[in-house]
C-alpha cells in the first residue's frame, strides 16, 4: 500500500491537491465528502474533471481487529487503536489520490500525453457524471456484440463491419 506509514494529514493533502492543480492551471477548484467518499474537482484546459475518493469505513472490520485477531471494542482503550489504524487508512488514500494527480500532470506537461486522454475517465459530462462512468457499463455489451454503441439516440443498430 502507497504511503502506508504517512504522518501527512488528510487535510494538508487536500490542500497540496489545489495548489498543484492551481500550479498546473486550474482555474477552478472544489473539495468535499458525503459519508465514506471524497470528491476533489477542478477546471483546467476548459475541461471540468472530478475525482471520487472512497474513504474507509471507520467500522470496517480490518479495524475492530487487532493483528492478532481479537476484537476492539467501541468505547474501550484499544478502540483508539482502531481509530488510529482508520486515520493511517484514510491518510494513505489521500497521498495515492495525490499522487495519481501529480503524475498525470506531470504527464501532460512534459508532452508524454495530452490533458484529454489522461484525464478521460474523470472529465465531467453535462449532466454531471464523468466520461468513466458514462463508458464503464457499456464496455461489457460491447465486448459481447463486438459492436459500438449508437452515437445518437434511435440511430438504429450497428455492429461491426457494417457499411455506414
Amino acid at each position: 500500500m502507497y504511503a502506508k506509514d504517512t504522518t501527512v494529514s488528510a487535510e494538508r493533502t487536500k490542500m497540496e491537491i489545489e495548489k498543484l492543480a492551481a500550479k498546473y492551471g486550474a482555474s477552478q477548484f472544489v473539495s468535499g465528502w458525503s459519508g465514506t467518499q471524497a470528491l476533489v474537482g477542478f477546471t483546467m484546459k476548459s475541461r471540468m474533471v472530478k475525482f471520487f475518493l472512497p474513504i474507509p469505513d471507520k467500522n470496517d472490520e480490518k479495524f475492530r481487529h487487532t493483528e492478532t485477531g481479537r476484537w476492539r471494542s467501541p468505547g474501550s482503550r484499544a478502540d483508539s487503536l482502531a481509530e488510529k489504524a482508520w486515520e493511517q487508512a484514510t491518510r494513505s488514500r489521500w497521498r495515492s489520490l495525490f499522487l495519481v494527480i501529480k503524475a498525470k500532470l506531470e504527464a501532460v506537461e512534459s508532452g508524454i500525453t495530452d490533458f484529454e486522454k489522461e484525464f478521460l475517465a474523470h472529465i465531467v459530462l453535462p449532466d454531471g457524471s464523468t466520461v468513466g462512468n458514462w463508458v464503464a457499463p457499456q464496455l461489457e455489451e460491447i465486448y459481447k456484440l463486438r459492436a459500438m454503441p449508437n452515437l445518437l439516440p434511435g440511430a438504429g443498430e450497428s455492429s461491426v463491419g457494417e457499411d455506414r
